[in-house]
């Protein structure tokens, strides 16, 4: 049975994660979703919600597991018994980051492979953070993440006070 990973802070999730996890949740018997829980990183959502909305969001994939983990992303690889590690590539700019990383992980790990996917054309430019910022400021998310969590976002940003 081939397991993968696919890490990330999911903060939120939108619909370009979507993306990589449905193609790669056909490259992998199991793929465990593991949401990252990083102090150095100033997330809006607990990493309780950040899970939950995962779990919802891929709750159609019968082999897509969610869980959330800290610490050395090959640690939790091996933990899970994974082989492969997916990344989602948007730019090249994300791919110097995550070059250096997928070196760092088989410096410490040889055995795992890190696998890149190319986001789709169509959220080549999504990321969670710029999600946050167009919901915060009242403009159209609608497509870019998964409904329920549209409205998580509009809820939130409904509560704070207008810059």
């Amino acid at each position: 049975m081939l397991t993968a990973i696919y890490p990330g802070s999911f903060d939120p999730i939108t619909n370009g994660h979507l993306d990589v996890i449905g193609r790669a949740s056909r490259l992998a018997d199991r793929l465990v979703v593991g949401v990252l829980s990083n102090s150095n990183k100033n997330a809006m959502y607990e990493i309780e919600e950040r899970v939950e909305m995962t779990r919802e969001a891929v709750r159609g994939y019968s082999n897509i597991e969610v869980t959330h983990f800290d610490g050395l992303l090959v640690e939790f690889a091996e933990r899970e018994g994974a082989r492969i590690i997916v990344r989602g590539i948007r730019a090249i700019s994300d791919y110097e980051f995550e070059l250096q990383m997928a070196l760092m992980n088989r410096r410490l790990r040889p055995e795992l492979e890190t696998v890149f996917l190319m986001a789709a054309e169509q959220y080549s430019f999504v990321s969670s953070r710029i999600i946050k910022e167009v919901a915060r400021l009242g403009g159209n998310i609608g497509g870019m993440v998964p409904p329920h969590v549209e409205a998580r976002l509009r809820a939130r940003f409904s509560k704070e006070p207008t810059p």
